[in-house]
């Protein structure tokens, strides 16, 4: 009874009112291991940053630090016989934390790597280039889809497949490749910014509770008017020629059988997350892995149907992109041994009205999430857990989800991208569009204050 009493406390009290007031979390921040741990977290997210000059998965210091951040901090307690029930309880309440993402986004990957098997969007592909589409159109088309498939299939996912076809259209002219390659990241992640599931920032504020799945319908509108401003001026600088396809020398690609009902099982999945969070109570990862089961069973069933296996479950999972859930585990594992030893108590001291207060610290949180990734920002600011309405907890989704375009690294979307196109766009081709972004940043944010602090909308 104890041990459920200490669990429900550590979720539900922000770290600073519990160092402040209770003091069953001791403040480490001012100690050795507050100190080494801060420093390991700067150095390894230099490595993250710097993933292209040094040529290091992001993943490797990532979970680098994730682990060991948190192994200092549990020596630090046994060395000076503190109570190692605490560590204990935050760890596993970080590992159910970290569960509900994980599992979330690894059906996610399934379901779009068994797309991807099917040919779907190869047809997809074929469809747009075989069309004679000049350059501009193709850069409309392709961010218009990102935009709109983000808030389904995620920002990263949607990013990396349309940056395909992206470089399938063209290969060597950055003249359409570099505008094309921001306008999807920027696509992706501003549509990302007004569903629970289209980012990992949004699922995280889902699942933490600070909305409901509705509340996030209401950024759409500052989400696309901030995107096609950006997208406009873009489209300026793409060269409105029409590429060299030659039709009849291409072979149409052919969905595979079943692939439609493959796509309606995505959808139905989603829905089922959607179903089993809102009405049900259950974490969305649970509605996410039923959907996984229904995938499972039809795969099954077209294997008994043609006597031959379709589509293989496990091999498309093993072609998810693991090094990015792994990313993912390190960075969240990091920031939660920073709440733990204090130093996110210390940083929520900002949102207080006599320093900054709610708005301008949400709205910086976006130029923060372009320098540090938006995902530890945004787990930062929820385990600081400072007091704020729900407009507030809609504009700091807002702004670390679309501010994580400012900077080629500032978001999944934008990593997954400069892999894609290695070499192509980089962190100097994206900052010479930087301040096209920051136009439709600032065009978002002022769309969020008419929309809920002069008209009351959303609220």
């Amino acid at each position: 009874m104890l041990k459920l009493l200490m669990t429900l406390l550590l979720t539900t009290v922000s770290l600073f009112a519990s160092t402040a007031s209770t003091g069953e979390i001791p403040d480490i921040t001012m100690t050795w291991a507050g100190f080494a741990c801060l420093f390991i977290f700067v150095i390894g997210y230099y490595f993250v940053a710097a993933e292209e000059k040094y040529e290091i998965d992001k993943a490797k210091p990532a979970l680098f630090i994730g682990t060991f951040m948190f192994m200092l901090v549990a020596a630090y307690y046994a060395l000076n016989s503190l109570d190692m029930g605490l560590v204990h309880t935050q760890a596993e309440h970080l590992i159910l934390e970290i569960a509900e993402i994980f599992f979330f986004l690894f059906v996610a990957m399934t379901y779009i790597e068994s797309l991807i098997h099917m040919s779907v969007f190869d047809a997809l592909k074929y469809s747009l280039v075989s069309k004679g589409y000049t350059y501009r159109k193709l850069f409309w088309v392709t961010g218009i889809l990102a935009f709109f498939i983000s808030p389904i299939a995620d920002n990263l996912t949607t990013a990396l497949i349309l940056s395909t076809v992206l470089i399938t259209i063209e290969k060597t002219r950055k003249d359409f490749l570099v505008p094309g390659a921001i306008n999807i990241v920027v696509a992706a992640n501003a549509g990302g910014a007004w569903s629970p599931f289209g980012d990992i920032t949004t699922l995280m504020a889902w699942t933490a509770g600070k909305g409901a799945f509705t509340d996030f319908l209401f950024l759409l509108p500052a989400s696309i008017l901030g995107y096609l401003v950006t997208a406009f001026i873009l489209s300026r600088f793409v060269p409105n020629e029409v590429p060299e396809f030659d039709v009849t020398k291409e072979i149409k690609p052919k969905m595979s059988e079943g692939a439609k009902v493959v796509m309606f099982l995505g959808v139905f999945t989603i829905f089922c997350a959607v179903m089993s969070h809102q009405l049900l109570h259950l974490p969305a990862m649970w509605g996410m892995m039923f959907g996984l089961s229904l995938l499972k069973m039809y795969s099954y069933g077209l294997k008994r149907k043609h006597g031959v296996d379709h589509f293989n479950i496990f091999e498309s999972m093993s072609k998810i992109e693991n090094n990015t859930l792994m990313f993912f585990f390190g960075i969240l594992a990091a920031v939660g041994a920073l709440y733990f030893i204090g130093w996110l108590g210390l940083a929520a001291i900002v949102y207080d009205p006599s320093v900054l207060g709610p708005t301008m610290s949400n709205i910086g949180v976006g130029f923060l999430s372009a320098i540090v990734d938006n995902v530890p920002v945004m787990s930062a600011v929820l385990k600081a857990n400072p007091s704020m309405g729900l407009e507030q907890w809609m504009l700091v989704t807002l702004t670390a989800g679309v501010g994580g375009s400012l900077i080629s690294f500032g978001s999944a979307a934008g990593v997954g991208v400069m892999g894609k196109l290695h070499g192509i766009y980089t962190f100097g081709s994206h900052m010479k569009y930087a301040w096209v972004i920051l136009i439709g940043y600032v065009v978002s944010i002022t769309v969020w204050y008419v929309q809920y602090q002069v008209l009351g909308i959303g609220h």
